[in-house]
């Protein structure tokens, strides 16, 4: 009877062991996965082509980011190790709303198939030449509290007291919340983002703190809910002039190139004649643009857009950035003798932030 007990008691210890050792075996990585499928020589030649077309102007010819309005690095090791595919394919897919990422999937407006998006996420995970982690998928517990208080201390300078992003990415969007897991968040906490400004809390911090801003982070995701854009046809070259029997607006041009969100407002009301383009990626077109702009993307071929956009009337660009993708596109217009060409000072989003008016797209399933 007492060697009974004896075992009993053994193995009730050893039970007790191997509990704690279960629970932190899934609390970080979990091993490896395999490498995503290679892609064929003229997948990755497609694939190359299409990142410098659509990503270079703002995360960088060599995916160094930051060129433009804080866009992230596209070769941080902890990225790719812990968010290809879906980290990567979605916010490329169907971009993160509030910020000037646009969703580049031709379902929602963009130029790219899915192939093309698949094609293009599993590229960028070969040029970082990393291995797939196995992460967690269980939601990260901790004080929500504690980590809005650990947060303000430590990522407010960058990512802002909202998580809107000042010069690192916006936390707080909804849907960057909605697409990537918590085990995602908190590997980006704890190893930081190698070549960036972003650094690794997990020498910083205690892994109690950083399961807390996780917990945080992850409390700004509620209510959130995926809202699908109904695509409306595209303007016609005899809609690209605006006010086509009005005056001109003469601007006054800062620097012989920008117009203010005030002057252009005070010219549409006036009714004066113009060509607005907006020169991002036309899914975000469709999703808000301003009254009476037509989508002339970035990235498009000169030779098929400028078909029908006279030389001899005002025009005007936009874009989110506030000004990178517009100076881009009126600098290549000016290439090709059009002079009279501006760009919005502010961009869109400042000209929302001022109060002028803009035309939402509609939403599947919300009637008027």
């Amino acid at each position: 009877m007492a060697c009974f007990f004896q075992k009993l008691l053994l193995v009730s210890c050893l039970s007790y062991l191997l509990i704690p050792i279960e629970i932190f075996a899934q609390d970080y990585e979990l091993g490896t996965l395999p490498p995503p499928r290679k892609l064929t020589k003229t997948q990755a030649k497609v694939a190359s082509a299409n990142y410098q077309k659509y990503c270079a102007l703002c995360h960088g010819a060599d995916r160094q980011g930051h060129v433009n309005d804080h866009a992230p690095s596209l070769r941080s090791k902890s990225l790719f190790e812990s968010g290809v595919p879906h980290a990567i394919l979605r916010p490329m897919s169907y971009g993160r709303k509030g910020t000037a990422m646009g969703g580049y999937l031709d379902e929602v407006g963009g130029p790219m198939t899915l192939d093309e998006t698949w094609n293009l996420t599993y590229w960028l995970f070969e040029q970082a030449g990393v291995e797939r982690l196995r992460l967690s998928t269980n939601p990260v517990h901790g004080d929500i509290k504690r980590g809005e208080q650990v947060y303000l201390a430590n990522c407010t300078n960058c990512h802002g007291v909202d998580g809107e992003g000042i010069t690192a990415p916006a936390l707080g969007n909804q849907s960057a919340l909605a697409h990537n897991t918590d085990e995602f968040i908190r590997h980006a906490i704890r190893h930081g983002r190698q070549d960036t400004p972003m650094p690794a809390f997990k020498d910083t911090l205690s892994d109690n703190d950083i399961d807390n801003i996780t917990a945080f982070l992850r409390s700004k995701a509620l209510g959130w809910k995926e809202e699908k854009t109904i695509l409306k046809a595209l303007p016609t070259p005899e809609q690209y002039v605006i006010n086509k029997n009005g005056d001109d607006p003469n601007f006054s041009l800062q620097d012989g190139m920008y117009v203010s969100s005030e002057d252009l407002h005070s010219a549409l009301l006036a009714k004066n004649k113009m060509v607005l383009l907006d020169t991002r990626v036309t899914s975000v077109w469709q999703t808000a643009h301003i009254e009476g702009s037509i989508p002339f993307p970035y990235y498009a071929d000169l030779d098929e857009t400028v078909a029908g956009i006279p030389k001899d009337v005002q025009i005007i660009a936009y874009c989110s950035c506030p000004r990178a993708a517009a100076d881009y596109t009126i600098n290549k217009l000016r290439d090709r003798g059009y002079t009279r060409t501006a760009v919005l000072w502010e961009g869109i989003f400042g000209w929302m932030n001022l109060g002028y008016p803009i035309m939402r797209g509609d939403i599947e399933g919300i009637a008027d």
